[in-house]
């Protein structure tokens, strides 16, 4: 452990991003998991529903995304790469 009281403040500081990174993370990952399921689930089985719950839940993964950029916990390059996987993932779908 620190004994100079800036280093100790540094500790405090690196734990507390720590784990706000590791929360937006967490959620990138879960809703990532999400809109690929409903992705699955609409090739499947192809329905203007299906469709808009896609389109959905790619917002909702997008918009986390930026946000974890924009707070930087992603580097600006890996959000715009995790958003383009993504909609490939839909093309690929549409497209089976």
């Amino acid at each position: 452990m620190a004994n100079i009281k800036s280093a100790i403040k540094r500790v405090q500081i690196a734990e507390r991003n720590r784990l706000r990174n590791k929360a937006y993370k967490s959620a990138v990952r879960t809703l990532t998991k999400k809109y690929l399921s409903s992705v699955d689930a609409y090739a499947a089985n192809p329905s203007p529903e299906a469709l808009e719950a896609v389109q959905a839940n790619l917002s909702n993964a997008a918009s986390k995304i930026d946000k974890a950029v924009k707070r930087g916990v992603y580097h600006r390059n890996n959000g715009a790469r995790k958003k383009s996987k993504l909609a490939s993932y839909l093309k690929k779908a549409v497209a089976a």
